[in-house]
């Protein structure tokens, strides 16, 4: 085999290659990673020659990528490959590029409606669990959850019903299990369920009520946030919010739910008069009856994080 001299020399005669790209060629055909990539793959000289282009954008890229320039492919680095006994080059993402398509595939199986920023960064092992023994016991439960829905995904589980005082982490905890989730391959969907009932108000001038409601309720896992938060009218109650109950139960769709108030008083205070002054109390006991399968009831107790310590306002 030819030295490498030799080399860039048939390169010189065979194509009538300037001195500046000569010295371009040599600076890349003796850069430290193409040299030893020609010797493990015993590359022959014809090859080299036949693949000079190749060689020079991968010496070039590496150089734009020292020297902080713009590269052919942001977020990705050369990297030289055999192909079809010619020289190629394949590129693969750098760390951080594989770091955000990780973290936005995270994302993506997270998705959300009206939903704090916070819910991106939630995690169960930032959760306060030490405070009281309820916060405790709610970790376990969630954790419980996450192992036997991973384990047996096909399965009905029952999701909690998380209720208690405001700031209290309920949001949190919620967005905690959902982001666990995900890094195990799972998507869920959280609705701020007020916001979402006045966009579905809002939605039936334009005709797309039910490609919303749909893609709520068939939410492979769904967090309904903030239950009883405001006052609502019967058709949110009966074509809304009990039409999703009715499909998540009949196909057996895990369902959690946030709200201050406890079952109980979510039925006779909320869900049994509507905005209108209707006591309606067996619509009231139907849709109670849904999030009764779907859900276990827990109080969640501790201090308002959303007061004091601003450190503690994404954990609310």
């Amino acid at each position: 085999m030819k030295s490498l001299k030799l080399t860039m020399q048939d390169i010189m005669n065979k194509h009538h290659i300037s001195d500046d790209y000569h010295h371009l060629m040599h600076n890349a055909i003796h850069d430290p990673e193409v040299n030893s990539f020609i010797k493990k793959n015993h590359v022959s000289n014809q090859t080299i020659i036949n693949s000079a282009s190749k060689l020079y954008e991968y010496f070039d890229e590496k150089k734009k990528l020292v020297n902080g320039k713009q590269t052919l492919i942001p977020g990705y680095v050369p990297k030289l490959v055999m192909n079809d006994n010619l020289i190629d080059i394949t590129y693969v993402p750098t760390r951080d590029t594989v770091e955000k398509q990780h973290t936005d595939q995270l994302q993506n199986r997270v998705q959300s409606i009206s939903m704090p920023k916070m819910i991106r960064n939630a995690n169960l092992d930032d959760f306060d669990s030490d405070s009281t023994t309820e916060r405790t016991m709610a970790l376990g439960l969630a954790v419980d959850f996450i192992s036997n829905y991973t384990k047996r995904p096909k399965h009905f589980h029952r999701g909690l019903y998380l209720y208690g005082k405001f700031g209290i982490g309920k949001t949190y905890l919620l967005a905690a299990i959902a982001n666990r989730l995900a890094s195990k391959g799972y998507r869920t969907m959280l609705v701020h369920f007020p916001s979402f009932a006045a966009d579905m108000k809002n939605s039936i001038a334009n005709n797309d009520v039910g490609a919303k409601l749909d893609r709520v309720k068939t939410a492979p896992i769904l967090m309904l946030d903030d239950l009883g938060a405001d006052s609502i009218s019967s058709w949110i109650r009966d074509d809304i919010l009990a039409v999703i109950l009715e499909y998540r139960m009949q196909n057996e769709l895990p369902t959690f739910f946030s709200s201050n108030d406890s079952m109980k008083k979510l039925e006779t205070d909320h869900l049994r008069i509507d905005k209108a002054g209707n006591d309606e109390p067996l619509k009231a006991k139907r849709i109670m009856q849904r999030i009764h399968f779907l859900s276990r009831e827990f109080l969640l107790t501790g201090k308002n994080r959303r007061l004091g310590n601003k450190d503690h306002l994404s954990k609310k």
